[in-house]
């Protein structure tokens, strides 16, 4: 069985602080604007396969802060050496939440390669992650969620997951020098 994304992402909002920075790619950025609006959302566009490196300099630069980074497969598959990098920084604050459903959605749903034999758990395990989880089901995923928010990281959790409801892409707003604007005004505030 398998989650459908914005059910999992939903379950996430009531966990994230005010003071969270969120990374989010792609379709699961869309996602989680549309669910939950906010100016520390980080949209990093322009950058397949970064949101992993993107969160890892936030987390260094931000130490008092949780970073969440809400990634995609396709895009963490463009970028797995993060998984040891961010293992060995030495970074408390990250958490790693991976959209696993084993296409590039955003571009067509084309299939991953090995889509059916890859175990991105397994890579971050092996790469030195504090902790990694891989959730199927809701009710599970979202009674761990306080407890992997609240643990030392570096956390890395696989949600095994469908689409769920459509939202729309607004390419405008993550290319906009708005959304940047926001998230620097709201991260230089304290």
């Amino acid at each position: 069985m398998t989650m459908h994304r914005d059910a999992a992402l939903k379950a996430l909002i009531p966990h994230v602080r005010e003071d969270d920075i969120v990374v989010a790619v792609y379709q699961s950025c869309f996602d989680w604007l549309a669910l939950n609006p906010r100016d520390l959302n980080y949209v990093a566009v322009g950058a397949m396969g970064q949101a992993s490196s993107h969160g890892l300099g936030l987390a260094l630069a931000n130490p008092d802060r949780r970073v969440i980074v809400l990634d995609g497969d396709g895009s963490l598959l463009m970028n797995l050496g993060t998984l040891v990098t961010i293992a060995n920084a030495g970074v408390t604050n990250l958490y790693h939440f991976l959209s696993a459903n084993r296409v590039y959605e955003v571009n067509g749903s084309h299939p991953l390669p090995g889509a059916d034999r890859v175990d991105f758990a397994a890579m971050a395990w092996a790469a030195g992650y504090a902790s990694v989880q891989r959730f199927t089901e809701l009710d599970q995923f979202s009674a761990a969620v306080p407890q992997v928010l609240s643990s030392t990281g570096p956390q890395f959790v696989s949600m095994e997951l469908t689409a769920g409801a459509p939202y729309p892409r607004d390419y405008a707003y993550i290319h906009s020098a708005q959304a940047r604007a926001s998230f620097r005004e709201a991260l230089n505030r304290r």
